[in-house]
């Protein structure tokens, strides 16, 4: 997989939240003992209304752990928030959407 075509999709992604008048913030973790604190940081930021969790962390059966790690900080540092998962780095906004 290449690297800058992968961040430049999901820029793009983040774009377009914009352009539906959303405040979004995306936070890209390294897959090492950084991960929490990296999680609990963004979810500290402020008050989120939705947190879309991405396939990247959802989808490869080795990140399980992980993934199970994110849905319980999310529930624990932004107990107020809505979960969604998007299909592909392209619907994040209307998986979000789906929950504002």
């Amino acid at each position: 997989m290449d690297g800058d075509a992968i961040r430049a999709a999901l820029e793009q992604e983040l774009a377009r939240f914009g352009d539906h008048a959303i405040d979004a913030s995306m936070t890209l973790i390294e897959l090492d003992e950084s991960a929490e604190s990296t999680i609990v940081a963004a979810l500290s930021e402020h008050s989120w209304d939705v947190v879309v969790i991405g396939g990247g962390i959802r989808k490869p059966e080795p990140l399980m752990p992980l993934f199970e790690q994110v849905v319980n900080l999310v529930r624990r540092h932004a107990p107020k928030a809505a979960i969604a998962f998007n299909t592909s780095g392209g619907d994040s906004v209307e998986a979000a959407q789906r929950w504002l």
